[in-house]
């Protein structure tokens, strides 16, 4: 079973900046789309980028400008570099495949909170 390991989060203020990674038990970023997810308390989970095997990337219309997916093919990671963090950003996050229809299962998530 594909395993994601997500760290890096944690408590910063307003207009601070977090770089997520996500650890992939097996060499599959190079074959598959990638994802970074959130939920917050009490909302549905939200999908806020994806990079392709090819690196190509997405990212949500609302974080775009702020939120930065990359990887490291090498090191089978995923990243989420997040700059200018408002409270709103206060949340969950998880990584795991960018197509939503592969997920089988979630890991920890790591959390971020954003506050003064």
């Amino acid at each position: 079973q594909v395993q994601f390991v997500e760290s890096g989060g944690g408590l910063v203020q307003p207009g601070g900046s977090l770089r997520l990674s996500c650890a992939v038990s097996r060499s599959l970023i190079t074959t598959y789309p990638m994802g970074w997810y959130r939920q917050a308390p009490e909302k549905e989970r939200e999908k806020v980028a994806t990079i392709s095997s090819k690196g190509d990337t997405w990212t949500s219309r609302s974080l775009k400008g702020r939120f930065t997916i990359s990887k490291d093919n090498a090191q089978n990671t995923v990243y989420l570099q997040m700059d200018n963090l408002k409270p709103e950003d206060t949340a969950r996050y998880y990584c795991n495949y960018g197509n939503v229809n592969l997920i089988v299962h979630w890991g920890q998530g790591t959390q971020v909170t954003v506050s003064s």
